[in-house]
């Protein structure tokens, strides 16, 4: 049984680089029938992309997006700096399907800014070859990281995330996010919004930001490499959805896999924008 939901934000999947969890994705995504699905950046990694890797599950997570947007499903593409290659087709849209750089929708009679989140970050703005290459180490560091965590599945013990660890114990890492959860606050409320959205930076979060001028909601989708969430809203609330917590509940189903999508095809046309 599906669930129906209002609202459904996505970001930093990275299809087409070793670290997507693109099969629990598809889980996920099988999952639920939402009337609004908001994908906010750094979908397909074209920085990192291989035309010797873009496995099946890559492909069926954009066939099932393609097949949302086919349907009931309204689509909004928002560009991230890892998909920048798509800014050249800002306002795009085909059916269902729309392709934007930012997102302003009035949800429940709130005002609702939704962005990627790259352009408070100065090296992916000024030094893109640095970030290209902190990508790279970073793929690297979830692919050990996934290693490491197999045998530790195989011996019965937790799941270890280094990259996580490195987060909440690296001062400048722990001052950088708390620096863009306030810069994306401040900007939403001097310019008269309720909630602000976010990704890019991989760390799912729902906070109330005040300061002189005013308050609003600042939330954070996180990832589809480590955190595995999304952002949900229905029935007049915003969640967090947790893959982790709720994998039991989740089946494999590809009943609803669009047909008419060649696989070949469809990867021809993802690598025309490498």
């Amino acid at each position: 049984m599906k669930r129906n939901v209002e609202l459904v934000v996505i970001s930093d999947v990275h299809l087409g680089t070793y670290g997507c969890k693109a099969k629990e994705l598809l889980r996920y995504l099988n999952s639920i029938q939402p009337k609004t699905l908001v994908l906010n950046g750094d979908i397909i990694d074209i920085w990192q992309f291989k035309k010797s890797y873009f496995p099946k599950p890559h492909l069926k997570v954009i066939k099932k997006i393609i097949s949302f947007a086919t349907k009931n499903t309204n689509v909004y593409y928002i560009t991230g700096n890892h998909d920048e290659m798509f800014r050249k087709f800002t306002d795009f849209e085909l059916g269902k399907l729309k392709v934007c750089n930012k997102l302003c929708l009035d949800i429940n009679h709130k005002k609702t800014w939704i962005f990627h989140g790259d352009v408070f970050d100065a090296s992916v703005q000024h030094s893109k070859w640095i970030a290209k290459l902190g990508g790279k180490g970073y793929d690297l560091l979830i692919v050990i990281n996934n290693v490491v965590n197999w045998f530790l599945e195989k011996m019965g013990k937790e799941k270890y995330s280094f990259s996580k660890k490195i987060k909440n114990n690296v001062k400048k890492a722990v001052k950088y996010i708390g620096d863009f959860e306030l810069t994306a606050s401040e900007l939403a409320i001097d310019n008269g919004y309720d909630y602000v959205i976010c990704g890019h930076i991989h760390q799912p979060q729902m906070r109330e930001v005040i300061n002189k001028k005013g308050s609003c909601i600042y939330l954070n989708s996180g990832d589809w490499i480590e955190n595995l969430s999304a952002l949900e809203f229905d029935q007049n609330r915003w969640t967090i959805f947790h893959y982790e917590d709720h994998k039991h509940l989740l089946k494999d189903d590809e009943t609803e896999e669009i047909q008419d999508i060649n696989t070949s095809d469809l990867l021809k046309i993802v690598t025309q924008f490498t």
